[in-house]
């Protein structure tokens, strides 16, 4: 099926283009979600990647599984993305919230991924994309420091404190 698909879409089938885009716009989502400010932001990366996927689709080895492919286009849409609106955006701070105390499971086991995307977004561009580089992609901080342009120290220095705002938007949500 897929196979097929992508067939179509190396012929430039309209039809083949649309079939990829419908099978693989939720998992498309799923990952740009984690590296943007909202969902039509999402959903505008989401479409330049699959527009990279329609211009490359000839790079793509048949012999390899597809999705992972596709992750790394769209991961690599992502960080472009970032690039572009980095100076755009301003950072949110987020180190001044109070630290309350809480029971860490009970919280945790009630958030939906819906809340959790949410609070991921919460985050300043560069928190959230070494954060999401690091922690849901499992890339090492010198690969991302070499991705985003930064020092080995500021990838971590940025994952870190991706962590403790997210702790503390956590704690300011359920308490």
């Amino acid at each position: 099926m897929i196979d097929d698909i992508i067939k179509g879409c190396r012929k430039r089938q309209r039809k083949s283009q649309k079939e990829l885009y419908k099978t693989f716009y939720a998992y498309g989502m799923s990952i740009t979600l984690r590296y943007t400010n909202s969902r039509e932001e999402a959903v505008e990366v989401l479409n330049d990647a699959f527009m990279k996927v329609y211009s490359n689709i000839d790079k793509y080895d048949i012999n390899r599984p597809f999705k992972p492919w596709l992750r790394r286009v769209i991961v690599n849409t992502a960080i472009n993305h970032y690039h572009k609106t980095q100076s755009e955006v301003e950072k949110t701070d987020f180190e001044s919230v109070e630290h309350k105390q809480a029971k860490k499971e009970e919280i945790l086991s009630g958030i939906s991924y819906d809340e959790i995307i949410g609070m991921v977004q919460q985050l300043s561009p560069a928190y959230r994309t070494v954060f999401n580089l690091y922690v849901i992609e499992g890339f090492k901080h010198k690969e991302i420091a070499k991705m985003l342009g930064i020092a080995v120290g500021t990838s971590k220095s940025n994952l870190s404190k991706a962590k403790k705002n997210l702790q503390a938007i956590i704690e300011k949500s359920f308490i």
